[in-house]
């Protein structure tokens, strides 16, 4: 039974410590609107989005208000569409992305992810056409997220993909530069992607799932951030309380209006993940429940200690209060998106070798990170290669989301606004990569991946 101090609690949540559901994603295969010609196929997977998610964001909407409860993000995820436009005869994929725009503005959702490509293990023709189309794709799109998959536990890392996606990035930045290389910021590499989660711009909607499903995505960095003012002083033991127990409390939020929108929209219920998203909101952040652990300022020695921990006890806690959690489900640290991100990485306490530490024990990797804009493409997918291995080998799921701000040196700052944020520019080695990136080939699988 639920009692009237846990109902107080929960609007002090909303109202004060920035509780909310950051998204409802629904995700729908578009793998019935595969057609020899590229045309055809584009109305029909504009008319499948517009027809399956008609009703989302007015139902999100209608729960918002029916429940106090905050629902940032409505969005869509899709099936990669590298495997839906393999059927068309055609070089350019472009208008498959403008296909994807055109639905999510007619549907009024916030994002589309699914402009994507598993290439873990090899490229076939239409992943490359795909991954040649990208740069132009994100420049000529607003809502459209595109994603690569370029390594995994059971395959390895594809090297020959690796070295593609650094000069994607690059291109992404250039087709973008009057926007601060804002098409990077919709641009995610991944190793041992999965195919459930909401979250953008990494979203998509696999093949093993089924042609319609409503996923959630939820939030609370500054409810755990308060929660832990309350045990100033005391044990680790007691830290990890805490954030379970809160983590418990998110999360039934977060099944709630899942299982609400499932019922309303008619559309089987999914997942919830259970990640700690921040916002560049003072009060939003994941660096500022680290610095309430004791460090003096987050990337200072004990971070990484500090991020297993959170993210080790968030998934306890969320676990037990979904009958089904998936996505990425952990902590997040998005340098742009978060507040105390942000101020630790001005401040020079942060750094990129730092960051990929904390991606060994946390959700996703590097995530959000501008960078000057000469870097080069081989750099970008050195760093690439780094953040693929750490997810091989440790057999979970990594990414990383650059931005070559073009004209931007180390120390400027790059304006993306809304939940992206600012991105203080970061340095990257100076030294080459560029004949290790250029052997190309694959990084083999590594022994944990025969667990046949």
């Amino acid at each position: 039974m639920i009692n009237k101090t846990e109902i107080l609690d929960t609007i002090h949540m909303i109202d004060q410590q920035h509780l909310d559901i950051r998204t409802i994603t629904m995700g729908i295969s578009l793998l019935d609107c595969c057609d020899s010609d590229r045309s055809a196929a584009c109305r029909k997977i504009y008319d499948k989005i517009t027809r399956c998610a008609a009703r989302l964001v007015h139902t999100g909407e209608d729960i918002e208000k029916e429940f106090g409860i905050p629902i940032v993000n409505k969005r869509i995820s899709v099936t990669p569409m590298a495997l839906v436009a393999a059927a068309s005869q055609c070089e350019d994929y472009v208008p498959f992305a403008v296909a994807l725009d055109q639905a999510a503005r007619e549907t009024g959702v916030d994002f589309i992810g699914g402009f994507s490509a598993l290439v873990q293990k090899g490229m076939t023709s239409a992943d490359k056409k795909l991954i040649a189309s990208i740069p132009e794709a994100l420049a000529a799109t607003e809502l459209v997220c595109s994603s690569v998959n370029v390594g995994s536990t059971k395959a390895g890392i594809n090297m020959d993909a690796v070295a593609a996606m650094g000069r994607t990035i690059k291109a992404t930045a250039e087709h973008t530069a009057d926007r601060g290389g804002f098409g990077c910021a919709k641009l995610v590499v991944f190793c041992n992607a999965v195919e459930d989660n909401p979250f953008m711009a990494g979203a998509f909607h696999g093949v093993g799932e089924g042609d319609c499903v409503i996923n959630v995505g939820v939030s609370g960095p500054g409810v755990v951030h308060h929660a832990l003012q309350a045990v100033k002083g005391q044990s680790f033991d007691m830290v990890a309380e805490t954030v379970k127990k809160t983590a418990f409390r998110i999360t039934r939020m977060g099944q709630l209006v899942a299982q609400e929108a499932s019922r309303r929209l008619g559309v089987p219920f999914g997942i919830v993940d259970l990640s700690l998203a921040p916002t560049p909101a003072v009060g939003d952040s994941v660096a500022r429940i680290l610095e309430e652990m004791g460090l003096e300022v987050c990337g200072t020695h004990g971070t990484t200690a500090a991020l297993a921990l959170l993210n080790d006890a968030v998934k306890k806690g969320g676990v037990m209060a979904s009958s089904h959690v998936g996505g990425l489900s952990g902590a997040f640290i998005p340098v742009s998106e978060d507040e105390g991100m942000i101020a630790a990485a001005s401040s020079g306490a942060l750094c990129l070798d730092k960051l990929e530490a904390m991606t060994c024990v946390c959700s996703v990797g590097l995530d959000m990170i501008a960078v000057p804009g000469d870097t080069t493409a081989e750099t970008l997918s050195a760093i690439i290669a780094d953040e693929a291995a750490i997810g091989m080998v440790n057999s979970k799921t990594t990414a990383v989301r650059l931005i070559p701000a073009p004209g931007k040196r180390v120390g400027d700052t790059v304006e993306f606004g809304g939940l992206l944020g600012s991105a203080p520019v970061m340095p990257v080695h100076p030294f080459s990569s560029q004949e290790f990136i250029r052997r190309g080939g694959r990084i083999p699988a590594p022994m944990q991946s025969l667990k046949n």
